[in-house]
């Protein structure tokens, strides 16, 4: 069994390769048609029907929201007839 090959080991191999000597290559460093993978086909999200977003809010949120807006408006009136008062 061999473990993992040591870069620094003399027959480990150069991990820059001669471009001379590379396959695939073109003089001069191109690379010929035909050996490089092709374009992507589309940058869709996915597979399956369209599905348009539904409009508007759902019921909870915009219930939760309008509750938030009650609760702060309360606040301030206590606070302001709280500070009439004194």
């Amino acid at each position: 069994m061999t473990g993992p090959r040591n870069p620094a080991s003399p027959g480990a191999g150069n991990p820059d390769p001669e471009p001379r000597t590379t396959s695939g290559l073109e003089p001069g460093g191109g690379v010929p048609p035909g050996e490089t993978p092709p374009a992507e086909a589309s940058t869709s999200t996915g597979a399956g029907p369209y599905r348009p977003p539904k409009r508007g809010w759902a019921g909870g949120p915009l219930f939760v929201v309008l509750l938030l807006v009650v609760l702060v408006a309360l606040f301030f009136a206590v606070y302001g007839i709280v500070l009439a008062t004194r």
